[in-house]
């Protein structure tokens, strides 16, 4: 699947899509990854890839009403067993979650497929996403500015809009 493609559906049509065999789940996520690698060295969106474990995951099989869908998950309470969430703190950058949150594990039971941690402010305790330890998640619409919020980076890898340089 194309990536534009891939942009023309939001995470129910795309599992449909998958479920009738229109489209396979590792296309699927080898879309997100192409998208994500060629906006995210403009806007800073995400801080912890996890492509190896997203396809251990589609090689596994997902099951579930959204099963095979590629997600990027918050790296703030939103607990993968295995890997850190730093909440934008150095200090937790290498912590790993001994198992996963509640949220987590139900998305994984729905089939989704996290493939990266986003940005967030340190602690979520900012209106702007600019984080010491991993630098500003940008507005892709204009890199000028923050997408804002605890959700920053969440924010700017929903936008299917050209990455426009700031002012």
């Amino acid at each position: 699947m194309r990536v534009d493609e891939c942009l023309k559906h939001d995470a129910v049509g795309l599992a449909g899509l998958i479920r009738e065999g229109q489209v396979g789940a590792g296309e699927a996520l080898s879309a997100a990854l192409a998208r994500s690698e060629q906006v995210d060295p403009h806007i800073n969106a995400t801080v912890l890839p996890m492509h190896a474990e997203a396809r251990r995951l589609i090689e596994e099989g997902r099951q579930g009403p959204l099963a095979g869908v590629p997600l990027l998950i918050k790296d703030l309470f939103q607990d993968y067993a295995g890997f850190p969430t730093s909440a934008g703190d150095r200090a937790m950058r290498r912590v790993p979650a001994a198992r996963h949150s509640e949220v987590v594990r139900r998305w994984l039971q729905a089939g989704l497929v996290p493939f990266a941690k986003t940005n967030v402010p340190e602690f979520g305790a900012k209106a702007v996403t600019e984080p010491r330890e991993f630098g500003p998640a940008r507005n892709p619409w204009n890199t000028g500015h923050t997408p804002g919020g605890a959700s920053g980076g969440s924010a700017a890898k929903q936008e299917t809009g050209p990455v426009r340089a700031g002012p």
